[in-house]
């Protein structure tokens, strides 16, 4: 169902892959928008080991798209280094793909936000976190994407510093 990547020496292992999504802060969520053209925008994000999770507001572009066709790619970067001696760039990445919904079950919506709400701002104590999630409970609207596959990659360069 999924394309095998071209330059497979390059690929990295799933556990690779994962320790992006787990580091990464921000990527880049592509949606089929309006009139069929593709629209990808730049998120903040959580990613638990299976699924990644997304907040916005209740109504816009994003939220139409979902309804409209639930497939999703997610892209983070991790390393983008310009070499210019080389002409190349020393880069890391990983895209998700998978099916993205808006989260109903407010049990389900309360942990990601807290999840979300921990991964950005660690050192806050519990009660001002809450305080702030309540604050902004009726405007929030919190994305689930359920993960098919994931493929990561890397520069040929930095494969080979690192199989050293």
């Amino acid at each position: 169902m999924f394309r095998e990547m071209r330059r497979g020496k390059q690929a990295l292992t799933e556990a690779e892959a994962k320790e992006i999504l787990y580091g990464g802060t921000s990527g880049i969520l592509a949606l089929s928008g309006d009139d069929d053209y593709p629209y990808a925008l730049p998120i903040s994000y959580v990613y638990d080991g299976d699924r990644i999770y997304f907040h916005c507001a209740k109504t816009g572009h994003k939220i139409d798209a979902i309804k409209r066709n639930d497939k999703a790619s997610f892209c983070v970067i991790a390393q983008d280094k310009i070499s210019p001696e080389e002409y190349t760039t020393h880069y890391q990445s990983v895209i998700v793909f998978g099916r993205i919904s808006i989260m109903e079950d407010q049990v389900q919506k309360l942990f990601a936000i807290r999840k979300l709400a921990e991964k950005y701002v660690p050192h806050d104590t519990k009660e001002r976190r809450d305080g702030m999630i309540n604050k902004e409970w009726d405007a929030l609207t919190m994305l689930e994407m359920k993960i098919e596959h994931i493929t990561g990659k890397e520069a040929r360069e930095l494969k080979i510093l690192r199989n050293k």
